[in-house]
């Protein structure tokens, strides 16, 4: 048995013994599950020596007769009992811990739900996935690209992700045949930006941000609850200069769909939640078009005051193109294809074009020679 395993099994015997002693008479008797009796001993734990009584009077009384989950709820109901205090700060202690979260995205696109909520907020959802899931079994011609053998937990998986669509939702468990258009309104909006031609909207690969790449249909079934809106195309290769030091909406927005994340080297962060830095320092006494689409580089918080604090050097070379000096001296090109080793050399010419051009040429003009 491995230590701890025994440190649990003698706190649980020596509860059990000198705690909860009428318990304690029915186990030598056998007259129960041991392991029921012990995990009464473990929930009891936390009570005082003259609190316990109430757990054993109540326990020993039922736990010969009664199922196992019957006699632990029992225990559970009696340790309330005995120190409502006490339970009432480790509820809340509780209620603090509460979250919902996303796992990563896998290799097909789809990903884990975790949530840790009160047992009663679990049973409304539950009981409303129930519901949704019965309704859309009654309306296929909502879920046409689901099989005719679909199963229950796949309907249930497709009813929980109608909960992000509460308008569609009322609709459909009130029984209308056809989204209205107040319900096309409120729908959430999204924004769909195309950079692919004609052939490849029929086979090709999207974007989406937060999510990662997905084909064509999964993208579909993605807006199909929203209001997409359709916006002029946005020309990458245009730039903005202005003299203020926040940079402007649009100087952010093309800079998001050059760069798709932050691009300090190496980093993996694909999101619009980053800082937009200044690579060339601004300078409230610079001269004017200091900010623009040309000094303009997303980084998130903690690689922003890297840069800023612990010595790197940032230049750009272009739009969505930049030059990084670590430290120790290390040269990294950071694109929209990744981050790419270079040498000195090399790093030097990327930062001087044409420079070394123009000095061989003036010490030829200088000499009289012809290049």
């Amino acid at each position: 048995m491995h230590s701890l395993s025994l440190r649990s099994a003698m706190a649980d015997v020596l509860d059990l013994r000198h705690r909860l002693p009428r318990t304690w008479a029915v186990v030598m008797e056998l007259g129960c599950e041991i392991w029921v009796a012990r995990k009464v001993a473990a929930l009891s734990r936390g009570l005082g020596q003259f609190q316990v009584h109430v757990v054993d009077d109540a326990v020993a009384d039922a736990i010969v007769g009664e199922s196992p989950s019957r006699v632990l709820d029992l225990a559970r109901a009696k340790v309330i009992e005995a120190d409502p205090e006490a339970y009432a700060a480790r509820l809340d202690a509780e209620l603090r811990k509460r979250f919902v979260s996303l796992s990563r995205t896998d290799d097909v696109g789809m990903r884990h739900v975790v949530a840790h909520v009160e047992a009663g907020a679990a049973v409304w959802v539950d009981a409303l996935v129930e519901r949704v899931a019965d309704a859309l079994a009654t309306r296929r011609d909502l879920i046409p690209d689901l099989p005719d053998d679909v199963g229950r937990d796949e309907l249930r998986a497709v009813a929980f992700g109608w909960l992000a669509h509460p308008e569609d939702v009322l609709e459909l468990l009130g029984g209308s045949p056809a989204p209205s258009e107040c319900s096309a309104r409120r729908r959430p909006k999204a924004v769909v930006y195309v950079h692919l031609h004609q052939a490849a909207l029929e086979h090709g690969v999207a974007r989406v941000e937060e999510i990662g790449p997905l084909v064509l249909d999964q993208v579909r079934r993605l807006l199909g609850h929203a209001r997409v809106d359709l916006k002029p195309v946005i020309d990458l290769n245009t730039g903005t200069r202005v003299n203020a030091y926040e940079h402007p909406e649009s100087v952010q927005e093309r800079t998001h769909l050059r760069t798709v994340g932050e691009v300090f080297p190496h980093a993996c962060r694909i999101s619009r939640h980053v800082d937009t830095d200044h690579p060339k320092e601004w300078d409230p006494h610079g001269p004017p078009g200091q900010t623009g689409d040309h000094n303009a580089a997303p980084l998130g918080r903690t690689h922003h005051r890297a840069k800023t604090h612990l010595g790197y050097r940032l230049s750009q070379l272009g739009p969505g193109d930049y030059l990084w000096r670590t430290p120790h001296g290390l040269r990294r090109r950071v694109d929209a294809t990744g981050t790419h080793e270079l040498d000195e050399v090399t790093a030097w010419h990327l930062e001087h074009p044409g420079e070394l051009d123009r000095a061989l040429e003036q010490i030829a003009r200088e000499r009289g020679l012809v290049l």
